[in-house]
């Protein structure tokens, strides 16, 4: 564990809510992050109950677990909280988090809808502190790598871009601790999360949306507890398809398939006036996961793959490859702007706009009707 940060600054301390030893996001990708960055010194984990939460510590080297995230959030050794816990409990997290003046690192997505995603927004920007939305893709390596290709010309003028992903965690069979998505109350659906993401990392790489036209569909209606063998309704929607221009005035689709029974990850195709780039996962992850396999095509015939140059998104090279990669890109965002008291992107405020086009996707489905997607 770091003792001195970048420049002989402290490092910023930070305590991870939702730390489960066996499974989670917050070790599988959170704690590996924050363990190999010198900007952050890992001060307390918290899970609901006491004895995960030592055993979590004790893997990581952690001082202080709690099965209370109100004596986490309130410890005086805490700068900031990352909230890695079920959308559910976002809510109720980071408004104790900011009333106690801790930076806030929360998983998307912020709220289990709009109107709470603006709330936590409002309240952030009031308190004064820091604040970071988990959309990595927006700061994957790959994706600033492309835009930078794109803006420079090298595959001429965009003319299409087109994206085909898996999307959970809906699925004909779940494990016990997704059944709570099942329930579109939740806040936990392939649009709400999948999509989410999706549209964040393109919007990185490509651009925003313009306006769009969208089918966001349930198909499965039921599925079945791995664990017990129940069967449980399904409210949550399991597919997502759209189309539209983005800003620069160039087509793009988007299809999310959840609930399929092999997770085929991504596509993503780039066509330009000179040439096409194609994007698949270098490793099984999701697009804002996974690093990126680019390779570009021209007219010619000629194919070549692309690695992506190490400029972008540096980190260590003990942040271990797969999901904590691009979330160590994250918070060294984090870090640069609670160090440089500038705002962080994707901050609260972009989670909301985010959100927003959620919503314009869901009434493009529920009534036919194409959507301007900025407004």
């Amino acid at each position: 564990m770091s003792t001195i940060g970048p420049q002989g600054q402290a490092p910023i301390r930070i305590g991870v809510i939702g730390a489960t030893p066996a499974r989670g996001w917050g070790t599988a990708a959170h704690l590996p992050a924050l363990q190999a960055l010198e900007e952050f010194e890992v001060t307390a984990v918290s899970t609901t109950r006491l004895s995960t939460a030592r055993a979590t510590a004790e893997v990581f080297g952690v001082p202080h677990a709690f099965a209370d995230d109100d004596e986490l959030v309130s410890c005086p050794e805490i700068d900031a909280v990352a909230v890695t816990v079920k959308v559910p409990e976002h809510d109720r997290l980071i408004r104790a988090a900011l009333a106690a003046g801790k930076h806030v690192f929360s998983e998307w997505p912020l709220g289990v809808d709009l109107g709470q995603a603006i709330a936590l927004a409002d309240l952030a920007q009031a308190s004064g502190v820091h604040h970071l939305v988990g959309l990595q893709g927006y700061q994957a390596p790959g994706a600033v790598f492309v835009r930078e290709m794109i803006e420079n010309g090298d595959i001429g003028q965009l003319l299409t871009v087109s994206v085909v992903a898996a999307g959970g965690p809906a699925g004909r069979r779940i494990p016990q601790a997704n059944v709570y998505a099942t329930d579109v109350a939740a806040g936990a659906t392939v649009l709400s999360i999948s999509t989410g993401h999706i549209l964040a990392t393109l919007a990185r790489a490509v651009g925003e949306f313009r306006e769009l036209s969208a089918v966001v569909a349930l198909i499965n209606t039921e599925t079945t507890v791995i664990e017990t063998g129940q069967t449980v309704p399904v409210t949550a929607p399991d597919q997502v398809v759209l189309a539209g221009r983005l800003e620069g005035g160039a087509a793009a689709s988007v299809a999310v398939q959840g609930g399929a029974a092999v997770t085929p990850g991504f596509e993503l195709r780039i066509v330009g006036t000179e040439a096409t780039l194609v994007v698949r996962p270098a490793a099984p992850g999701g697009i804002h996961i996974t690093d990126w396999a680019i390779s570009i095509s021209k007219p010619a015939g000629s194919v070549a793959d692309l690695p992506v140059p190490g400029r972008f998104g540096p980190v260590p090279s003990s942040v271990p490859a797969g999901p904590p990669r691009n979330v160590a890109v994250l918070y060294r965002e984090f870090a640069r702007a609670i160090s440089s008291g500038q705002p962080a992107a994707p901050d609260f405020a972009m989670a909301v706009r985010y959100h927003q086009l959620l919503e314009r996707i869901q009434r493009a489905s529920d009534t036919g009707i194409r959507q301007d997607a900025g407004g």
